[in-house]
């Protein structure tokens, strides 16, 4: 997961190097969160039938293929296959890890396995931006060192796998289907609900993983690539505290603060470009992690209440289309009102857009009468 987050910092080097401007960066970063989708849907349910361990070995080998390509690219065309094969590798991993970590809990701890790995993928893409921005501060060879670095840690990631005991029987005659997509009626209000609030928390991962280091350089006169990896960083960091609040709440009560989180992040965002300040920019990512957290650990929650067992696995997983939708199409608009409008102005309106939805979302939730099998919330 680390790795998925490099590209971060290094964005503004690119630029300069392939001479691109930002509607390229955010097509080059959305590319990414298609490919997350693609390994969702394509290896959901496939660990069950050929075993965890070759799931995982295949993302493994999908981010050492990505982070090839990043250290070889002359264009832009490498830059959007290693962000695809990026985005496939984490898909592999987000289902099936956190399967093979509950897998191996003993009973008893299976939520604080689900907690752990929640924690470390959050934490992983946040450290990711955090290195890379070190790393290239430096000078030294700014668009290697970072990859070369990330190969070094596939190392140990790899032994861990094969040793790892595979946790299903594999089958002898695997039967192959990707996951499928689908919301049952009964569940259909919550799920417009939540997936509207986490679209909107999640734009703002996308708005800052993809044109936050162009916001830091342009408009608040840091061009530093550790501070653009810092920034990051704290969004992340502050979803992996809102994922841990979500179970002291209840899951309405989590999707609302979440809400209310991205409301404040979009309005920070935006008085933050115009006033350029980057002490707000901060807050702003802040809260909008916190937001993400909870839209997801809210959402996931909630679903999990009203969806009938044998149905929650096409239902989290048509849950995590949706968020990470958010993550390509507002900042694919940006990047596309950029160009007649400038970056300033692009990243306003994303944030008065996602304020609207995020409030609309919020006020629908505190207006539906609650379902009475809800309960506390899980992860």
């Amino acid at each position: 997961m680390l790795g998925t987050t490099i590209p971060t910092p290094l964005y503004p080097i690119y630029q300069q190097r392939f001479g691109f401007g930002e509607l390229m960066v955010t097509v080059i970063f959305a590319t990414y969160a298609v490919g997350v989708i693609a390994g969702l849907v394509l290896t959901g349910r496939l660990s069950d039938e050929i075993g965890r361990r070759r799931v995982l070995l295949f993302g493994l080998a999908c981010s050492a293929a990505s982070t090839v390509l990043f250290l070889i690219a002359q264009g832009v065309p490498v830059l959007l296959v290693a962000r695809v094969l990026s985005g496939l590798s984490a898909g592999a991993f987000a289902g099936t890890a956190t399967a093979t970590l509950i897998d191996l809990a003993p009973e008893g701890k299976r939520d604080t396995a689900a907690a752990v790995a929640v924690a470390v993928t959050l934490g992983g893409l946040g450290l990711g931006p955090l290195l890379s921005g070190a790393l290239a501060q430096t000078g030294e060879i700014p668009l290697r060192l970072p990859y070369w670095t990330h190969l070094g840690l596939l190392v140990p990631a790899l032994a861990g796998v094969l040793v790892a005991p595979e946790t299903v029987k594999v089958r002898a005659r695997p039967r192959y289907a990707p996951q499928r997509l689908a919301v049952p009626s009964e569940v259909r209000g919550t799920f417009v609900r939540a997936g509207i609030g986490g679209f909107s928390a999640f734009a703002f991962a996308g708005l800052f993983g993809s044109v936050g280091p162009s916001f830091l350089a342009r408009f608040l006169g840091y061009p530093s690539h550790v501070l653009a990896g810092v920034v990051l960083f704290v969004l992340f960091m502050s979803s992996v505290v809102g994922q841990f609040a979500v179970v002291r709440v209840r899951e309405r009560t989590a999707l609302v603060a979440g809400d209310c989180a991205t409301v404040l992040a979009a309005l920070l965002t935006i008085v933050a470009l115009e006033v350029e300040s980057l002490p707000l920019l901060i807050v702003a990512g802040c809260a909008a992690g916190l937001g993400q957290g909870l839209a997801m650990g809210g959402g996931v929650a909630a679903l999990a209440v009203e969806t009938p067992a044998e149905r929650r696995g096409e239902v989290n997983a048509t849950f995590y289309v949706v968020l990470y939708a958010g993550l390509v199409v507002p900042v694919v608009g940006v990047g596309l009102l950029s160009q007649p409008a400038g970056l300033r102005t692009a990243g306003v309106a994303l944030g008065a857009a996602m304020a609207v939805l995020a409030g609309a979302a919020g006020a629908s939730l505190l207006a539906r009468k609650e379902p009475a099998t809800a309960s506390p919330a899980r992860p």
